[in-house]
């Protein structure tokens, strides 16, 4: 079979996105596209254009570049070069599993930032795809992330002339493979720096609480994944908690609260934590600074004595055999 006669399906993995570089000026850029989006501030638009214009994007620009400074490497941004790592492995996965006659094109867009989902689909255009997969990279569906994610896929199609059989993954927190790769994970960080001695914390990104009672699924199916990571790993309830973290502005947001669990459990006579983050699919800075750096301050501050963050999939074998099967399924 000819590779013009092949069925070709393209497959567009998006991930949240990432400053163009670690400087106050990228940093800006791209706090006014991803914050001006009203799925992730669901505020009045003619209120939060002045603060996220005049406030927000020129104060917090220059502390999140030194962040971003901390964690950035000779490939850029750990975001993007592990989401392009997994998306490369992705269709690897794909092209050794093809049913004959299918031809896999795997694209990585971003939703804010570089390279955009505009840029992707128009690239899987070009190259004649006539079914395409859309599976952001994450496991549980909120509507800052998945929706608004769909909100860009629509912008696009809505363009093209002939819109093409589409199929939209909203998320994959049911999936037993994507349990059991996390619990794996786990397993094997446990395996390779010894058994932890003290407690398991489940950190996810946080919403604003208003988000759940306005519908959102999202701290429910945090929940679920937790509790089935948890089961997959033996642990009893006393071993492991769920915490949410990233919190910004002075609203409530999902609790409990990263920060202050960690704070508050030397006190409650735990003196050893290990936090993993099965809501992120590669690390990035949420992981690598806020997490790894930021609150291992907090814990050892408050007392405790060994504080370790267990790494997220990014491009292991296992994450790129789940994420390839799933793409293959909705195919």
């Amino acid at each position: 079979m000819t590779a013009e006669s092949q069925r070709k399906v393209g497959v567009l993995l998006v991930n949240l996105g990432t400053p163009d570089a670690p400087t106050p000026a990228a940093v800006r850029r791209y706090l006014r596209e991803f914050l001006a989006d009203p799925r992730v501030v669901e505020i009045p638009r003619a209120i939060w254009w002045f603060v996220l214009n005049l406030v927000i994007a020129p104060l917090r620009a220059p502390k999140s570049a030194h962040a971003y400074a901390t964690v950035w490497t000779e490939r850029g941004s750990p975001l993007l070069f592990h989401s392009s790592d997994l998306a490369a492995a992705v269709q690897e996965h794909l092209e050794r599993g093809a049913v004959n006659g299918t031809r896999y094109l795997v694209r990585l867009g971003m939703r804010y930032g570089n390279p955009s989902v505009r840029s992707q689909l128009d690239a899987l255009k070009a190259e004649g795809v006539e079914e395409l997969v859309i599976l952001p990279l994450y496991p549980q569906y909120s509507a800052a992330t998945a929706a608004s994610t769909y909100d860009a896929l629509s912008q696009v199609l809505r363009t093209w002339r002939h819109v093409p059989s589409h199929a939209f993954i909203a998320d994959y927190f049911r999936e037993p493979a994507y349990t059991d790769a996390v619990a794996s994970s786990i397993s094997q960080y446990w395996k390779s720096h010894g058994q932890p001695s003290g407690m398991l914390l489940f950190s996810f990104h946080g919403l604003p609480a208003r988000s759940r009672a306005l519908g959102d699924p999202y701290y429910d199916q945090c929940v679920a994944s937790a509790a089935a990571i948890a089961g997959r790993l033996g642990l009893d309830e006393s071993r492991w908690r769920l915490v949410f973290q990233s919190r910004f502005g002075p609203m409530e947001w999902l609790k409990p609260y990263c920060v202050e669990v960690l704070a508050e459990l030397p006190t409650q006579g735990v003196s050893a934590v290990d936090v993993v983050c099965p809501g992120f699919a590669v690390d990035c800075l949420e992981t690598l600074e806020e997490i790894a750096v930021a609150n291992r301050e907090v814990f050892l501050g408050a007392g405790g004595s060994q504080y370790r963050y267990i790494p997220a999939l990014n491009s292991s074998p296992q994450h790129a055999s789940v994420i390839a099967d799933l793409v293959a399924r909705g195919a």
